[in-house]
């Protein structure tokens, strides 16, 4: 069976605080640790007062100085918002904080509505088109120095921190496949190219410095408890805050409710049951159906999980469950 990684937002909960959710994601991180996931990724959003993680690299050390085995990154850098050389400084600072285990996962993506991406980027007609010049010059400036090379990150430089291309559409799986690195899929939330664009990376793949063969990662909603109803209720705090994200609401992660019924609209609730339509939400033994079904579907290599759930205790709890169906799987 594949491995499972994790994937947290530091989601700020109603009545809750942004220092409460750093650290949550501490905890959620040394747990992971202890059950024998993989990776604990982190994600850039910006302007949303349900999101701690805007400060990625910051959270990233955060994260790792509190572990010392699971591979800590971004899932992702928004790198259209930044310089390459910026990124390459803090990668790189980051790999020699806690070496062999940092992950540079990038999105082109603003994380954000377009008001706040204009303050972020400065300059929004050239930022996503230079996406793919951008990931060259990052590839170059954290690996070796050549000897014509004229602009050094310090550091950075020959750190070689692990690339990765995340996407929710053709266009970053074209790229990884261009420029041989390992693809990640957001079909927790865009479920509509997943299959496509996983077709479209492997034709396309070609061997690179950092990779010989095609290597995917597929992301869930994933929220597991002891019994199917428990876990359905707990999801409908997801539910309710894509919802908002529909009517451009956005507030704090909510609490979950008894009933979705008179919160959405029927539109609402066909939407919200698209994006989710991957999500893999149940008891034991439903998690571990869902999870062989939609390994099989993607043919994945790593499978990573975004456990949107309000109560911490609840959220552990469901971490440790993927973790033992993960084992039950490898087990069959």
């Amino acid at each position: 069976m594949i491995p499972f990684s994790v994937l947290d937002l530091s989601p700020i909960t109603e009545g809750g605080s942004v220092a409460q959710s750093l650290q949550n994601s501490r905890r959620l991180a040394v747990a992971a640790e202890e059950n024998g996931y993989k990776r604990f990724w982190l994600a850039e959003h910006h302007g949303m007062t349900g999101i701690a993680s805007a400060a990625t690299s910051i959270v990233i050390s955060h994260v790792a100085s509190a572990t010392k085995t699971i591979r800590v990154g971004s899932g992702g850098i928004m790198l259209p918002n930044h310089s390459p050389l910026v990124i390459a400084e803090q990668f790189g600072t980051l790999a020699a904080l806690y070496p062999g285990r940092i992950d540079l996962g990038l999105g082109r993506a603003p994380g954000t509505d377009m008001r706040t991406a204009q303050a972020l980027r400065r300059n929004m007609e050239t930022s996503s088109n230079n996406f793919p010049n951008d990931v060259v010059e990052l590839q170059a400036l954290l690996g070796p120095i050549s000897e014509d090379q004229k602009i050094v990150a310090v550091p950075g430089a020959d750190s070689n921190v692990p690339i990765w291309l995340l996407g929710s559409s053709h266009f970053s799986a074209h790229l990884a496949g261009m420029l041989g690195l390992p693809f990640a899929f957001a079909s927790h939330f865009a479920p509509d190219m997943l299959l496509s664009a996983l077709e479209i990376y492997r034709e396309r793949f070609t061997p690179s410095a950092q990779l010989d063969r095609p290597h995917v990662m597929v992301g869930v909603m994933g929220v597991a408890a002891d019994t199917d109803d428990e876990a359905n209720h707990l999801f409908t705090s997801m539910q309710q805050s894509f919802v908002a994200l529909r009517r451009n609401a956005r507030g704090r992660f909510p609490p979950p409710v008894q009933s979705m019924d008179g919160l959405w609209a029927p539109d609402e609730k066909i939407f919200v049951d698209h994006a989710m339509r991957y999500a893999v939400v149940g008891g034991p033994e439903s998690i571990r159906k869902k999870i062989a079904s939609f390994v099989d579907l993607t043919k994945a290599d790593e499978l990573i999980v975004s456990m949107p759930i309000f109560d911490m205790d609840k959220r552990l709890h469901s971490l440790e469950l993927f973790a033992k169906a993960q084992r039950a799987l490898m087990a069959a």
